[in-house]
């Protein structure tokens, strides 16, 4: 029997910066496979000679949503693609949120402001209400265009949101929690199961301010969800739109003012897994991989 050909589909930085990369090509080589890292736009790639493609770092996805779901869509037509292009498309835009909400999902309360919208002060002050806001695009990836804002920087808060309109992105205002000072939850799930988790520090630390050069998962640690924040996660899953498990998930959850975990983000595209303090976890995506492929070679 021939080895199993899987690409892991990257991007130029995902080939410079992914830490998870190297371990994951490592130990699918070291069960046999022909594993290879693929940049998703690279060119002359002939996606039909894999058995399998397994969507990993594609970190320049937001910037080019577009032709990254298109791209997702050919190459799910002439390979087995994980996680499946479907999923990529619903996933690729946060107004997922308000299927999660739909089907009962404990998310963080988040108003949509679609371009075109005619948003006058009234409006606007309406729009933020009086408390502290996070604004940030639909569409973005690694709190990219992202700030929080506190009552008295509202102005400033209207502003970010202009600007996003003005560009022709969709906008999110979401409260901001914080207890989120108490520290992100993001909980790694493979085929479906639950593999583990960890807890970082707040990302935006200071408000009003714009920072796409912050540091995506500060003061990352180990973390043992409760079964409270294993529930909400599960729901998030079960309301993602497909026939089948994703290969990979992260489900980052933050607490409300209540202490309920509450769902901020479902990641299903390009999450890092932070596989290199976890054997097990490697193990378990590895393994999965391979029954992936195994299953495309039958």
């Amino acid at each position: 029997m021939s080895a199993a050909r899987i690409a892991i589909v990257t991007s130029q930085a995902g080939m410079e910066w992914d830490t998870d990369l190297p371990l994951i090509l490592e130990s699918l080589r070291a069960e046999g496979a022909a594993a290879t890292a693929v940049a998703w736009d690279a060119r002359d790639v002939e996606w039909g000679g894999f058995d399998l493609a397994v969507i990993r770092s594609t970190w320049d996805y937001a910037e080019r949503v577009g032709e990254f779901v298109a791209w997702a869509e050919r190459a799910g037509g002439l390979t087995r693609l994980w996680n499946p292009a479907s999923v990529v498309r619903w996933s690729s835009d946060k107004r997922y949120l308000r299927d999660l909400a739909g089907r009962g999902v404990p998310v963080v309360p988040t108003r949509f402001v679609e371009p075109g919208a005619a948003y006058d002060e009234e409006g606007m002050a309406a729009l933020l209400d009086a408390g502290a806001v996070v604004v940030k695009p639909a569409v973005s990836a690694g709190a990219f265009d992202t700030a929080r804002y506190e009552p008295e920087q509202h102005a400033d808060a209207a502003r970010h949101v202009r600007s996003l309109l003005d560009r022709g992105r969709v906008v999110m205002v979401q409260p901001y929690l914080r207890l989120v000072e108490e520290g992100e939850r993001a909980l790694v799930f493979v085929a479906g199961a639950f593999s583990h988790a960890i807890r970082k520090g707040p990302v935006l630390t200071e408000s009003g301010v714009i920072d796409n050069a912050r540091v995506p998962h500060p003061g990352v640690a180990p973390y043992q969800p409760s079964e409270e924040e294993l529930t909400a996660a599960l729901a998030a899953l079960a309301a993602i739109p497909a026939a089948e498990a994703p290969l990979f998930a992260r489900v980052d959850l933050v607490l409300d003012e209540s202490r309920r975990p509450t769902v901020m983000e479902l990641e299903l595209i390009e999450p890092n897994l932070f596989l290199g303090d976890r054997p097990d976890g490697l193990k378990r995506l590895v393994d999965a991989i391979l029954a992936k492929a195994g299953a495309a070679g039958h």
